[in-house]
Protein backbone atom coordinates (compact mmCIF):
# COMPACT_ATOMS: atom_id res chain seq x y z
CA UNK A 1 0.00 0.00 0.00
CA UNK A 2 1.34 3.62 -0.98
CA UNK A 3 1.94 6.14 1.66
CA UNK A 4 -1.09 7.98 2.55
CA UNK A 5 -1.39 11.37 0.54
CA UNK A 6 -0.37 14.03 2.25
CA UNK A 7 -2.92 16.88 2.47
CA UNK A 8 -3.48 19.44 -0.82
CA UNK A 9 -1.74 22.47 -0.22
CA UNK A 10 -4.34 25.15 -1.51
CA UNK A 11 -1.86 27.27 -3.61
CA UNK A 12 -0.75 24.31 -5.93
CA UNK A 13 -4.17 23.27 -5.84
CA UNK A 14 -5.78 26.62 -6.75
CA UNK A 15 -2.90 26.56 -9.47
CA UNK A 16 -3.79 22.80 -10.47
CA UNK A 17 -7.89 23.88 -10.72
CA UNK A 18 -7.02 26.94 -13.06
CA UNK A 19 -5.05 24.71 -15.47
CA UNK A 20 -7.82 22.09 -15.33
CA UNK A 21 -10.28 24.57 -16.06
CA UNK A 22 -8.50 26.11 -19.61
CA UNK A 23 -8.25 22.09 -20.10
CA UNK A 24 -11.59 21.45 -20.03
CA UNK A 25 -12.31 24.19 -23.25
CA UNK A 26 -10.29 21.47 -25.58
CA UNK A 27 -13.13 19.35 -27.67
CA UNK A 28 -12.93 15.86 -26.49
CA UNK A 29 -13.72 13.65 -29.58
CA UNK A 30 -17.55 12.82 -30.17
CA UNK A 31 -18.96 9.25 -30.97
CA UNK A 32 -21.81 8.73 -34.04
CA UNK A 33 -23.39 5.71 -32.08
CA UNK A 34 -24.94 7.93 -29.38
CA UNK A 35 -25.72 11.64 -28.40
CA UNK A 36 -22.61 12.94 -26.96
CA UNK A 37 -22.50 12.46 -22.90
CA UNK A 38 -22.11 15.96 -21.34
CA UNK A 39 -18.84 15.94 -19.50
CA UNK A 40 -18.11 16.76 -16.00
CA UNK A 41 -17.10 20.43 -14.93
CA UNK A 42 -13.31 21.10 -13.70
CA UNK A 43 -13.21 20.34 -10.58
CA UNK A 44 -12.53 23.49 -8.09
CA UNK A 45 -10.10 23.41 -5.64
CA UNK A 46 -10.92 21.31 -2.57
CA UNK A 47 -12.33 22.72 0.28
CA UNK A 48 -9.85 23.63 3.06
CA UNK A 49 -9.91 21.65 6.24
CA UNK A 50 -10.85 23.56 9.36
CA UNK A 51 -11.51 20.40 10.91
CA UNK A 52 -9.68 17.21 10.61
CA UNK A 53 -13.03 15.22 12.40
CA UNK A 54 -16.02 14.68 10.06
CA UNK A 55 -19.13 13.44 10.63
CA UNK A 56 -21.38 12.12 7.80
CA UNK A 57 -25.67 11.77 8.60
CA UNK A 58 -26.08 9.04 6.18
CA UNK A 59 -30.17 8.31 5.14
CA UNK A 60 -29.05 5.12 3.80
CA UNK A 61 -25.55 3.29 3.72
CA UNK A 62 -24.88 0.50 1.38
CA UNK A 63 -23.52 -2.37 2.98
CA UNK A 64 -20.87 -4.19 0.59
CA UNK A 65 -20.83 -7.57 2.80
CA UNK A 66 -24.47 -7.52 3.34
CA UNK A 67 -25.70 -6.01 0.06
CA UNK A 68 -28.16 -4.29 2.79
CA UNK A 69 -28.84 -0.79 2.44
CA UNK A 70 -28.62 0.19 6.86
CA UNK A 71 -30.62 3.18 7.20
CA UNK A 72 -29.77 6.83 9.00
CA UNK A 73 -26.01 5.69 9.83
CA UNK A 74 -23.28 8.02 11.31
CA UNK A 75 -19.44 7.60 9.78
CA UNK A 76 -17.08 9.47 12.06
CA UNK A 77 -14.01 10.49 10.17
CA UNK A 78 -10.69 11.84 11.31
CA UNK A 79 -8.22 12.89 9.13
CA UNK A 80 -8.23 10.46 6.32
CA UNK A 81 -9.50 7.09 7.68
CA UNK A 82 -13.21 6.09 9.05
CA UNK A 83 -12.99 5.96 12.76
CA UNK A 84 -16.74 4.19 13.42
CA UNK A 85 -19.66 3.39 11.28
CA UNK A 86 -23.23 2.50 13.12
CA UNK A 87 -26.48 3.52 12.96
CA UNK A 88 -27.83 6.82 14.71
CA UNK A 89 -28.39 5.77 17.76
CA UNK A 90 -25.46 3.86 18.84
CA UNK A 91 -22.70 6.10 16.84
CA UNK A 92 -22.75 9.56 18.89
CA UNK A 93 -21.15 12.55 17.15
CA UNK A 94 -18.86 14.87 19.33
CA UNK A 95 -19.25 18.26 19.51
CA UNK A 96 -16.36 18.85 17.85
CA UNK A 97 -16.65 16.87 14.58
CA UNK A 98 -17.93 19.10 11.50
CA UNK A 99 -21.32 17.75 10.58
CA UNK A 100 -21.77 16.66 6.92
CA UNK A 101 -26.01 16.08 6.69
CA UNK A 102 -26.49 13.11 3.81
CA UNK A 103 -29.91 11.63 5.28
CA UNK A 104 -31.46 12.84 2.15
CA UNK A 105 -29.16 10.57 0.14
CA UNK A 106 -27.61 6.86 -0.26
CA UNK A 107 -24.21 6.06 0.95
CA UNK A 108 -21.94 3.77 -0.91
CA UNK A 109 -18.09 3.15 -1.07
CA UNK A 110 -16.46 5.03 -3.65
CA UNK A 111 -16.69 3.35 -6.89
CA UNK A 112 -13.21 1.78 -8.58
CA UNK A 113 -12.98 1.67 -11.71
CA UNK A 114 -10.21 -1.34 -12.70
CA UNK A 115 -9.69 -0.67 -16.59
CA UNK A 116 -9.01 2.76 -17.42
CA UNK A 117 -6.54 4.92 -19.78
CA UNK A 118 -5.98 7.96 -18.39
CA UNK A 119 -3.66 8.82 -21.25
CA UNK A 120 -6.47 8.48 -24.04
CA UNK A 121 -8.81 11.16 -25.03
CA UNK A 122 -10.48 9.85 -27.76
CA UNK A 123 -10.91 6.99 -30.61
CA UNK A 124 -8.31 7.88 -32.77
CA UNK A 125 -5.21 6.55 -31.15
CA UNK A 126 -2.80 6.74 -33.60
CA UNK A 127 -3.42 10.63 -34.29
CA UNK A 128 -3.13 11.26 -30.61
CA UNK A 129 0.43 9.41 -29.80
CA UNK A 130 1.55 10.86 -33.14
CA UNK A 131 0.72 15.01 -32.95
CA UNK A 132 0.25 15.38 -29.27
CA UNK A 133 3.50 16.15 -27.00
CA UNK A 134 4.43 13.66 -24.14
CA UNK A 135 3.94 17.20 -22.06
CA UNK A 136 0.53 17.85 -23.20
CA UNK A 137 -1.06 14.07 -22.79
CA UNK A 138 0.22 14.55 -19.08
CA UNK A 139 -1.89 17.25 -18.59
CA UNK A 140 -4.80 15.90 -20.67
CA UNK A 141 -4.53 12.44 -18.41
CA UNK A 142 -4.20 14.67 -14.94
CA UNK A 143 -7.67 16.16 -16.60
CA UNK A 144 -9.02 12.87 -17.67
CA UNK A 145 -8.66 11.51 -14.00
CA UNK A 146 -9.84 14.41 -12.10
CA UNK A 147 -13.14 13.90 -14.57
CA UNK A 148 -13.17 10.02 -13.23
CA UNK A 149 -13.02 10.95 -9.78
CA UNK A 150 -15.53 13.47 -9.62
CA UNK A 151 -18.10 11.11 -11.27
CA UNK A 152 -17.31 8.92 -8.12
CA UNK A 153 -14.28 6.89 -9.35
CA UNK A 154 -12.04 7.34 -6.18
CA UNK A 155 -9.96 4.62 -7.30
CA UNK A 156 -8.44 3.86 -10.43
CA UNK A 157 -6.35 0.93 -11.86
CA UNK A 158 -4.96 2.25 -15.13
CA UNK A 159 -3.74 -0.17 -17.79
CA UNK A 160 -1.24 1.41 -19.96
CA UNK A 161 -0.03 4.70 -21.19
CA UNK A 162 -0.40 4.21 -25.14
CA UNK A 163 3.13 5.82 -25.94
CA UNK A 164 2.68 7.95 -22.92
CA UNK A 165 5.83 6.32 -21.56
CA UNK A 166 5.69 5.83 -16.84
CA UNK A 167 3.83 9.20 -16.71
CA UNK A 168 0.87 7.24 -15.17
CA UNK A 169 3.72 6.67 -12.81
CA UNK A 170 4.57 9.94 -12.24
CA UNK A 171 0.63 11.10 -12.05
CA UNK A 172 0.21 8.60 -9.66
CA UNK A 173 2.94 10.09 -7.64
CA UNK A 174 1.62 13.46 -7.51
CA UNK A 175 -1.87 12.46 -6.24
CA UNK A 176 -0.29 10.37 -3.44
CA UNK A 177 2.16 13.37 -2.21
CA UNK A 178 -0.46 16.07 -2.57
CA UNK A 179 0.68 18.05 -5.67
CA UNK A 180 -2.74 17.80 -7.40
CA UNK A 181 -5.76 16.46 -6.40
CA UNK A 182 -6.86 12.92 -8.06
CA UNK A 183 -8.09 9.33 -7.67
CA UNK A 184 -6.08 6.54 -6.06
CA UNK A 185 -4.56 4.81 -9.09
CA UNK A 186 -2.57 1.61 -9.54
CA UNK A 187 -0.75 1.72 -12.90
CA UNK A 188 1.26 -0.31 -15.42
CA UNK A 189 3.32 2.04 -17.52
CA UNK A 190 4.09 1.33 -21.16
CA UNK A 191 2.39 -2.17 -21.26
CA UNK A 192 3.19 -4.96 -23.95
CA UNK A 193 3.25 -6.45 -27.32
CA UNK A 194 4.94 -8.73 -29.98
CA UNK A 195 6.11 -7.44 -33.22
CA UNK A 196 3.91 -6.24 -35.14
CA UNK A 197 1.16 -5.64 -32.79
CA UNK A 198 -0.57 -2.57 -31.43
CA UNK A 199 1.06 0.06 -33.89
CA UNK A 200 0.41 2.76 -35.74
CA UNK A 201 -0.96 1.96 -38.98
CA UNK A 202 -1.18 3.54 -42.68
CA UNK A 203 2.29 4.91 -42.44
CA UNK A 204 5.25 4.57 -45.00
CA UNK A 205 7.75 1.12 -43.38
CA UNK A 206 10.04 3.47 -44.12
CA UNK A 207 9.33 6.20 -41.80
CA UNK A 208 10.69 4.92 -38.09
CA UNK A 209 7.44 5.04 -35.78
CA UNK A 210 7.26 5.19 -32.27
CA UNK A 211 5.61 2.59 -30.39
CA UNK A 212 2.03 2.18 -28.22
CA UNK A 213 4.20 -0.47 -25.80
CA UNK A 214 7.11 -1.99 -24.92
CA UNK A 215 7.74 -4.76 -27.60
CA UNK A 216 8.88 -8.45 -26.22
CA UNK A 217 9.58 -11.50 -28.42
CA UNK A 218 11.12 -14.11 -25.95
CA UNK A 219 10.70 -15.20 -22.76
CA UNK A 220 13.86 -14.05 -21.77
CA UNK A 221 13.14 -10.18 -22.97
CA UNK A 222 9.76 -11.01 -21.12
CA UNK A 223 11.55 -11.36 -18.13
CA UNK A 224 14.32 -8.44 -18.49
CA UNK A 225 10.95 -5.66 -19.44
CA UNK A 226 9.36 -6.88 -16.25
CA UNK A 227 12.24 -5.87 -14.42
CA UNK A 228 12.75 -2.66 -16.18
CA UNK A 229 9.06 -1.63 -15.54
CA UNK A 230 8.86 -2.49 -12.38
CA UNK A 231 12.13 -0.54 -11.74
CA UNK A 232 10.36 2.06 -13.65
CA UNK A 233 7.66 2.34 -10.73
CA UNK A 234 4.50 0.11 -12.47
CA UNK A 235 2.07 -1.42 -10.05
CA UNK A 236 0.69 -4.19 -13.10
CA UNK A 237 2.03 -5.51 -15.75
CA UNK A 238 -0.34 -5.29 -18.72
CA UNK A 239 0.50 -7.79 -21.69
CA UNK A 240 -1.55 -7.81 -25.18
CA UNK A 241 -2.04 -11.75 -25.86
CA UNK A 242 -4.20 -10.92 -28.32
CA UNK A 243 -5.03 -8.04 -30.54
CA UNK A 244 -6.26 -8.14 -34.04
CA UNK A 245 -9.55 -10.54 -34.67
CA UNK A 246 -11.62 -10.81 -37.57
CA UNK A 247 -15.19 -12.31 -37.65
CA UNK A 248 -15.45 -15.58 -39.64
CA UNK A 249 -19.04 -16.01 -42.02
CA UNK A 250 -20.82 -17.88 -38.84
CA UNK A 251 -19.78 -15.03 -37.24
CA UNK A 252 -17.31 -16.33 -34.57
CA UNK A 253 -14.43 -14.33 -34.01
CA UNK A 254 -10.77 -15.23 -35.65
CA UNK A 255 -8.45 -13.90 -32.69
CA UNK A 256 -4.62 -14.93 -33.49
CA UNK A 257 -2.19 -14.78 -30.32
CA UNK A 258 0.58 -12.76 -30.03
CA UNK A 259 2.61 -14.23 -27.12
CA UNK A 260 3.19 -17.86 -26.87
CA UNK A 261 2.09 -19.60 -23.79
CA UNK A 262 6.62 -19.80 -23.15
CA UNK A 263 6.05 -16.09 -22.98
CA UNK A 264 3.41 -15.34 -21.08
CA UNK A 265 4.68 -17.81 -18.33
CA UNK A 266 7.42 -15.83 -18.37
CA UNK A 267 5.77 -12.46 -17.85
CA UNK A 268 3.59 -13.97 -14.99
CA UNK A 269 6.23 -15.61 -12.85
CA UNK A 270 8.47 -13.09 -13.03
CA UNK A 271 5.67 -10.39 -11.72
CA UNK A 272 4.42 -12.75 -9.11
CA UNK A 273 8.15 -13.59 -8.24
CA UNK A 274 8.43 -9.79 -7.48
CA UNK A 275 5.03 -9.58 -5.44
CA UNK A 276 3.10 -7.79 -8.54
CA UNK A 277 0.47 -8.87 -10.38
CA UNK A 278 -0.39 -9.24 -14.18
CA UNK A 279 -3.17 -7.87 -16.70
CA UNK A 280 -3.85 -9.69 -19.68
CA UNK A 281 -5.68 -7.91 -22.96
CA UNK A 282 -7.62 -10.45 -24.85
CA UNK A 283 -10.86 -11.49 -26.37
CA UNK A 284 -10.60 -14.72 -26.99
CA UNK A 285 -9.18 -17.85 -28.73
CA UNK A 286 -5.40 -19.28 -28.14
CA UNK A 287 -4.33 -15.53 -26.64
CA UNK A 288 -6.78 -15.86 -24.06
CA UNK A 289 -6.05 -19.52 -23.17
CA UNK A 290 -2.24 -19.01 -22.52
CA UNK A 291 -3.21 -16.32 -20.23
CA UNK A 292 -5.74 -18.25 -18.20
CA UNK A 293 -3.14 -21.58 -18.52
CA UNK A 294 0.03 -19.24 -17.00
CA UNK A 295 -2.29 -18.40 -14.71
CA UNK A 296 -2.75 -14.09 -15.00
CA UNK A 297 -4.29 -12.24 -12.56
CA UNK A 298 -7.07 -10.62 -14.40
CA UNK A 299 -8.54 -10.94 -18.14
CA UNK A 300 -9.55 -7.83 -19.69
CA UNK A 301 -12.52 -7.83 -22.15
CA UNK A 302 -12.60 -11.55 -22.82
CA UNK A 303 -15.65 -11.57 -25.13
CA UNK A 304 -15.61 -15.00 -26.55
CA UNK A 305 -15.35 -17.02 -23.71
CA UNK A 306 -15.49 -21.14 -24.26
CA UNK A 307 -17.09 -23.33 -20.97
CA UNK A 308 -13.16 -24.61 -20.71
CA UNK A 309 -11.98 -21.21 -20.47
CA UNK A 310 -14.86 -20.28 -18.08
CA UNK A 311 -14.11 -23.73 -15.44
CA UNK A 312 -10.39 -21.83 -15.73
CA UNK A 313 -11.57 -18.96 -15.15
CA UNK A 314 -13.27 -20.56 -11.70
CA UNK A 315 -10.38 -23.18 -10.96
CA UNK A 316 -7.85 -20.26 -10.85
CA UNK A 317 -9.53 -17.67 -9.21
CA UNK A 318 -9.03 -15.44 -11.95
CA UNK A 319 -10.90 -11.95 -12.51
CA UNK A 320 -12.78 -11.34 -15.64
CA UNK A 321 -12.63 -7.42 -16.41
CA UNK A 322 -15.65 -7.22 -19.12
CA UNK A 323 -16.09 -3.68 -20.57
CA UNK A 324 -19.30 -4.03 -21.26
CA UNK A 325 -20.13 -0.45 -22.80
CA UNK A 326 -17.53 0.26 -24.66
CA UNK A 327 -18.57 -2.60 -27.27
CA UNK A 328 -22.45 -0.97 -26.99
CA UNK A 329 -20.22 2.03 -28.62
CA UNK A 330 -19.01 0.77 -31.25
CA UNK A 331 -21.78 -1.38 -32.42
CA UNK A 332 -21.91 0.58 -35.83
CA UNK A 333 -18.50 1.27 -36.50
CA UNK A 334 -18.25 -3.11 -36.21
CA UNK A 335 -20.99 -3.81 -38.55
CA UNK A 336 -19.82 -1.41 -41.11
CA UNK A 337 -16.57 -2.80 -40.58
CA UNK A 338 -17.01 -6.21 -39.94
CA UNK A 339 -20.09 -7.56 -42.70
CA UNK A 340 -22.87 -7.07 -39.75
CA UNK A 341 -20.57 -8.43 -36.99
CA UNK A 342 -20.07 -6.73 -33.73
CA UNK A 343 -18.28 -7.57 -31.00
CA UNK A 344 -21.17 -6.55 -28.38
CA UNK A 345 -23.28 -9.46 -30.05
CA UNK A 346 -20.24 -12.00 -28.92
CA UNK A 347 -19.97 -10.60 -25.63
CA UNK A 348 -23.28 -10.02 -24.14
CA UNK A 349 -23.70 -14.03 -24.03
CA UNK A 350 -20.22 -14.74 -23.21
CA UNK A 351 -20.44 -12.79 -20.12
CA UNK A 352 -23.95 -13.67 -19.12
CA UNK A 353 -22.95 -17.45 -19.27
CA UNK A 354 -19.52 -15.97 -16.74
CA UNK A 355 -21.99 -14.75 -14.32
CA UNK A 356 -23.82 -17.76 -13.65
CA UNK A 357 -20.75 -19.95 -13.56
CA UNK A 358 -19.74 -17.68 -10.67
CA UNK A 359 -16.91 -16.02 -12.18
CA UNK A 360 -15.05 -13.73 -10.13
CA UNK A 361 -16.35 -10.34 -12.08
CA UNK A 362 -14.58 -7.13 -11.22
CA UNK A 363 -16.09 -3.66 -12.76
CA UNK A 364 -13.50 -1.57 -15.57
CA UNK A 365 -14.88 -0.33 -18.42
CA UNK A 366 -11.98 1.10 -20.55
CA UNK A 367 -12.84 4.32 -20.44
CA UNK A 368 -10.42 6.61 -22.56
CA UNK A 369 -11.45 5.53 -26.57
CA UNK A 370 -14.62 7.31 -25.45
CA UNK A 371 -14.68 10.27 -22.64
CA UNK A 372 -13.85 10.02 -19.02
CA UNK A 373 -16.46 10.82 -16.67
CA UNK A 374 -19.12 8.82 -19.02
CA UNK A 375 -18.16 5.53 -18.02
CA UNK A 376 -20.70 5.03 -15.78
CA UNK A 377 -22.85 3.68 -18.14
CA UNK A 378 -21.19 0.34 -17.42
CA UNK A 379 -23.42 -0.21 -14.79
CA UNK A 380 -26.37 0.10 -16.47
CA UNK A 381 -25.35 -2.73 -18.90
CA UNK A 382 -24.01 -5.50 -16.13
CA UNK A 383 -27.01 -5.71 -15.04
CA UNK A 384 -29.07 -5.67 -18.15
CA UNK A 385 -26.95 -8.57 -18.75
CA UNK A 386 -27.40 -10.65 -16.35
CA UNK A 387 -25.92 -9.27 -12.58
CA UNK A 388 -27.94 -8.21 -9.59
CA UNK A 389 -27.54 -4.54 -8.76
CA UNK A 390 -25.72 -5.69 -5.43
CA UNK A 391 -23.55 -7.75 -7.26
CA UNK A 392 -22.34 -5.14 -9.77
CA UNK A 393 -21.98 -2.33 -6.55
CA UNK A 394 -19.98 -4.81 -4.75
CA UNK A 395 -18.03 -5.27 -8.61
CA UNK A 396 -17.08 -1.76 -8.46
CA UNK A 397 -15.99 -1.55 -4.28
CA UNK A 398 -15.05 -4.74 -2.70
CA UNK A 399 -14.32 -7.22 -5.44
CA UNK A 400 -12.35 -4.58 -7.53
CA UNK A 401 -10.61 -3.61 -3.84
CA UNK A 402 -10.07 -7.23 -3.53
CA UNK A 403 -8.62 -7.79 -7.26
CA UNK A 404 -6.12 -4.57 -6.43
CA UNK A 405 -4.77 -6.31 -3.35
CA UNK A 406 -6.05 -3.00 -1.28
CA UNK A 407 -9.60 -4.54 0.23
CA UNK A 408 -7.55 -3.89 3.71
CA UNK A 409 -8.42 -0.29 2.78
CA UNK A 410 -11.05 0.88 0.43
CA UNK A 411 -13.99 -0.99 -1.24
CA UNK A 412 -16.25 -1.20 2.52
CA UNK A 413 -16.97 1.52 4.54
CA UNK A 414 -15.47 0.00 7.86
CA UNK A 415 -13.42 1.27 10.56
CA UNK A 416 -10.12 1.66 9.69
CA UNK A 417 -10.39 2.25 6.03
CA UNK A 418 -9.89 5.16 4.13
CA UNK A 419 -12.92 7.24 4.05
CA UNK A 420 -13.38 7.18 0.64
CA UNK A 421 -17.39 7.44 -0.05
CA UNK A 422 -19.75 8.78 -2.72
CA UNK A 423 -23.95 9.57 -2.41
CA UNK A 424 -26.60 9.22 -4.62
CA UNK A 425 -29.81 10.14 -4.32
CA UNK A 426 -32.27 7.45 -4.38
CA UNK A 427 -31.71 3.86 -3.99
CA UNK A 428 -29.30 2.15 -6.59
CA UNK A 429 -30.61 -1.49 -5.48
CA UNK A 430 -34.01 -0.43 -7.41
CA UNK A 431 -32.29 1.31 -10.42
CA UNK A 432 -28.55 0.79 -11.08
CA UNK A 433 -28.68 4.04 -12.94
CA UNK A 434 -28.53 5.81 -9.80
CA UNK A 435 -24.99 5.45 -10.40
CA UNK A 436 -25.17 7.44 -13.34
CA UNK A 437 -25.92 10.52 -11.15
CA UNK A 438 -23.26 10.51 -8.11
CA UNK A 439 -24.14 13.66 -5.88
CA UNK A 440 -20.99 13.78 -3.39
CA UNK A 441 -17.80 12.24 -3.62
CA UNK A 442 -14.89 12.21 -0.16
CA UNK A 443 -11.64 11.00 -1.07
CA UNK A 444 -9.53 10.43 2.51
CA UNK A 445 -12.10 12.20 4.25
CA UNK A 446 -11.37 15.45 1.30
CA UNK A 447 -14.88 16.72 0.45
CA UNK A 448 -14.06 16.41 -3.38
CA UNK A 449 -17.81 17.64 -4.24
CA UNK A 450 -21.16 17.78 -2.45
CA UNK A 451 -24.56 18.27 -4.12
CA UNK A 452 -26.67 16.51 -2.17
CA UNK A 453 -28.49 18.99 -0.52
CA UNK A 454 -28.40 21.72 -3.75
CA UNK A 455 -31.59 23.33 -4.45
CA UNK A 456 -33.80 21.73 -7.51
CA UNK A 457 -32.84 18.61 -9.54
CA UNK A 458 -28.97 19.65 -8.44
CA UNK A 459 -30.16 17.78 -5.37
CA UNK A 460 -31.65 15.25 -3.53
CA UNK A 461 -34.47 17.48 -2.17
CA UNK A 462 -36.63 15.50 0.75
CA UNK A 463 -36.98 11.80 0.74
Amino acid sequence: MRVEAKRLHAGVSIVGAAMFFALCLCPTPGFAQEPATPLPPPLPPPRARTNEKVAIRAGRLFDSKSDVLKKQQVILIEGARILQVGSASDVQIPPSYEVLDLSNATVLPGLIDGHTHVFTSGPDLDEQMMKEPLQYRALEALVNAQRDLYVGFTTLRDLKTLGGMYGDVDLRNAINSGLVQGPRMQVSGRGFQTTGGFRPKGYSRDIPLPSMLQTVDSPWEARKAVREQLMNGTDWIKIYAAYEFTFAADGKMVIPPTFTLEEVQAFVEEAHDKGHKVSCHAFGGKGLRNCLGAGVDTIEHGVELSDDDIQQFRTKGIYLIPTLYHYQLDRGHDARKYGGHTVAEVSEPSFRRAVAAGVKIGFGTGVGPFPHGTQTKEFGYMVKFGMSAAQVIRSATIVDAQMMGWEANIGTIERGKFGDIVAVCSDPLGDITELERVKFVMKGGQVVRNDVNSPGEAGCGKK
